[in-house]
């Protein structure tokens, strides 16, 4: 029987190093499809449209939820974020397992369109490493930097919603823990319900 691809839902604090770990994922890893976003925010220093994000205008991310062409979107810091649907369940049925890196809002609704999807929850190892992440990127200014802190000071009470954390020190050992922990929730009985119905048909058969 073919596997079927897992929707894994990572998200974490703005500067626990989400976008760096997902690529060491994909990279070290096979079988894995990273998603690409929808945006209205500004596109960082080195960014590129289609890789990192979809960058569009307001109007045009409003025209995509009207269409009804999103798996789901949120308002992060007075943008808009959103996850294309046609891409997600096209890789889904080839079997790959899509990695979302959405927020916290996000994984929320996923999690209730999805109930088998897998929710993630990136943290660095202390508030000061945060801090220090935030302040090394370079391309913000302090009340930008205080403004993400006190988002992840709300987003700190909405993590015991997800399944795993994982805390993100030391990027390959991160990565590593992350893979063995996906693999592992391939074994869940709530992802493999044919496999079960299809033993039980042949057991009752045979009896």
């Amino acid at each position: 029987m073919k596997r079927k691809g897992i929707l894994i839902v990572v998200s974490g604090f703005s500067g626990a190093g989400k976008g760096t770990l997902m690529k060491q994922l994909v990279h070290s890893y096979e079988n894995y499809a990273l998603s690409v976003s929808m945006t209205t925010r500004n596109p960082r220093p080195g960014e590129e449209e289609g890789k990192e994000y979809f960058f569009v205008t307001r109007e045009e991310f409003e025209e995509k939820i009207r269409q009804d062409g999103l798996v789901e979107y949120a308002c992060y810091c007075d943008n808009y974020y959103g996850t294309p649907r046609e891409y997600v369940e096209k890789q889904l049925e080839k079997g790959k397992d899509v990695i979302l890196e959405i927020e916290i809002q996000g994984a929320l609704k996923i999690k209730e369109k999805f109930p088998t999807a897998l929710l993630m929850f990136v943290m660095p190892p202390s508030v000061s490493e945060l801090r220090k992440r935030l302040e090394g990127r370079g391309t913000e200014s302090p009340e930008a930097i205080a403004k993400r802190l006190k988002r992840a000071a709300e987003e700190a009470e909405g993590i015991e919603e997800y399944d795993f954390i994982v805390i993100n020190d030391k990027l390959e050992e991160c990565a590593a823990s992350m893979h063995g922990l996906i693999q592992a929730a391939h074994n869940a009985p709530v992802r493999n319900e044919e496999l079960i119905e299809n033993m039980r048909k042949e057991l009752e058969a045979i009896c």
